[in-house]
């Protein structure tokens, strides 16, 4: 092939040299049509192998992020734990030891009822898949030939 220029497709550049040499293509419609499929079934075999390569990469990297995130998540509970002693223990100078744990102890059941009532309204909001599951429903229509359907 000739040196192909700058933004050129190889396809365009392969037909260029066919009608530069004068040559003509006499294959049958059947044939054509074979190359054609050809084309497609290799063309969707390498974006699979793609987006298969991809989605390796990118779980690897979400699978080392959510590590980290729970490694981060075991050392934040330890500093709250240890926050809560040190809480517990100066108050139970002036208190008394078994006052300041009910105090520590109420402190953390509040903290429990307010993350979970958010996290409850937050679940509520949930909405699922809506643009997936309408997509879906329309696959059957369109295997039955019957696309008008779906409008």
């Amino acid at each position: 092939m000739s040196a192909r220029a700058e933004g050129s497709h190889p396809v365009d550049e392969h037909l260029d040299e066919r009608r530069a040499a004068g040559s003509e293509d006499h294959r049958s419609l059947g044939e054509l049509m074979s190359a054609v499929t050809t084309d497609v079934s290799t063309l969707v075999r390498q974006e699979i192998a793609l987006a298969k390569a991809e989605a390796k990469e990118s779980a690897a990297h979400a699978g080392k992020g959510a590590g980290m995130l729970g490694g981060a998540g075991v050392a934040g509970h330890f500093v709250l734990l240890f926050l809560s002693i040190a809480l517990w223990w100066g108050l139970g100078n002036a208190t008394g030891y078994g006052w300041s744990a009910l105090v520590v102890a109420a402190v953390w059941a509040v903290v429990a009822a307010v993350l979970a009532v958010v996290g409850r309204g937050q679940l509520q909001k949930t909405k699922g898949l809506p643009q997936t599951q309408q997509s879906l429903q329309k696959i059957p229509n369109a295997v039955k030939g019957h696309e008008e359907a779906n409008r």
